[in-house]
């Protein structure tokens, strides 16, 4: 019998039992006997059977599919973080015989997440961005289906998983003024974003531990555009800032060129630093300090906790990823 053309009837003549009997045994329903499921699974191993996944889905009343929710209004500087993370998702998944489905929403249209749950096509939701106010979370806690944020929300009972953006931005600020820099500013997108809002507090907080607060007319937050970012770089190098920090890798690119415009170098006339580093800065000349975080950890770990959750295992509701400090020549004293 060629391996590659078994079906669940060979299993069942094999082993003299049903096909109804094999299905229950590779579902792991608690009706079979442990030692028919063990025959069974012992047999399909060695004869590299394939259960058809519709099948199974069909026995199991399992979809076998999890919806992966990016953003809609992400920047295309975005998409390597989300693209890695994606990988990451895709590949836990494929290794438990899940199929990933992808759907866009917004903070004010989640249209396809609600088709996506409310036809069942799904088991679990992964998010992978959470807002102040944010109506996906809503929904789904109200919809009863299991699902993960990958970022932070203030309900302590929604499962979470993200890295340490607040404690990263802190040390990293905290390094900076230690050295010494003088009149440091900051350039940040929108503070609809928790992730935002956890830079934010991490910069904050670095100045108040030192008994300092940071210069208002410094702070340039929601800046929402490439344009809005150019004018803020403008305005802080006529305010004499030491130091431009960058809550993301976008907002350096943009400060990045827009100082090159202006023929200012860095480090010589002003530092730059981002609270995220990607390939987008890999190759700036000067090497830019950044903190080093891994998409595609954050993808693999979300996947799992999702599945483990809707398998019933215990799953903590917070998890925090570590970071790395990385000091380079852009802010070199």
């Amino acid at each position: 019998m060629a391996s590659d053309k078994i079906t669940i009837n060979d299993v069942a003549l094999a082993l003299g039992v049903s096909k109804s009997t094999v299905s229950r045994a590779i579902a792991g329903n608690p009706r079979i006997s442990q030692q028919t499921r063990d025959r069974v699974m012992a047999y399909i191993e060695e004869h590299n059977y394939h259960p058809n996944i519709a099948a199974k889905a069909l026995a199991s009343r399992k979809t076998y599919n999890i919806g992966l929710i990016l953003p809609s209004d992400y920047h295309l500087m975005d998409m390597h973080f989300f693209q890695k993370c994606m990988l990451g998702v895709c590949e836990m998944a494929s290794t438990l015989d899940f199929d990933v489905l992808v759907a866009l929403t917004s903070d004010k249209d989640i249209s396809q997440l609600e088709r996506m749950v409310i036809q069942k096509k799904v088991e679990g939701i992964i998010l992978t961005r959470t807002n102040v106010d944010d109506i996906a979370v809503e929904f789904l806690k109200n919809k009863g289906i299991p699902f993960i944020t990958i970022g932070t929300t203030p309900d302590p009972n929604v499962m979470q998983i993200d890295n340490d953006h607040y404690g990263a931005c802190r040390e990293l600020t905290s390094i900076l003024l230690s050295r010494g820099m003088k009149r440091v500013g900051i350039i940040g997108g929108s503070k609809s974003y928790m992730i935002t809002q956890k830079r934010y507090n991490g910069f904050l907080d670095a100045f108040r531990e030192r008994g300092e607060e940071p210069e208002a007319d410094l702070i340039y937050m929601d800046m929402d555009s490439n344009l809005m970012v150019e004018n803020a770089v403008e305005n802080l190098v006529d305010a004499k800032a030491g130091c431009i920090l960058c809550m993301d890798d976008n907002i350096c690119n943009c400060t990045l060129n827009k100082l090159r415009r202006m023929h200012i170098k860095v480090p010589r006339d002003i530092k730059v630093a981002s609270f995220y580093n990607s390939s987008i800065l890999e190759n700036n000349i000067p090497a830019i300090t950044s903190l080093q975080f891994d998409a595609r950890e954050l993808g693999v770990l979300s996947c799992k906790m999702l599945l483990d959750k809707i398998d019933g295992k215990e799953v903590p509701n917070q998890t925090t990823l570590s970071y790395e400090v990385s000091m380079k020549e852009s802010t070199k004293i």
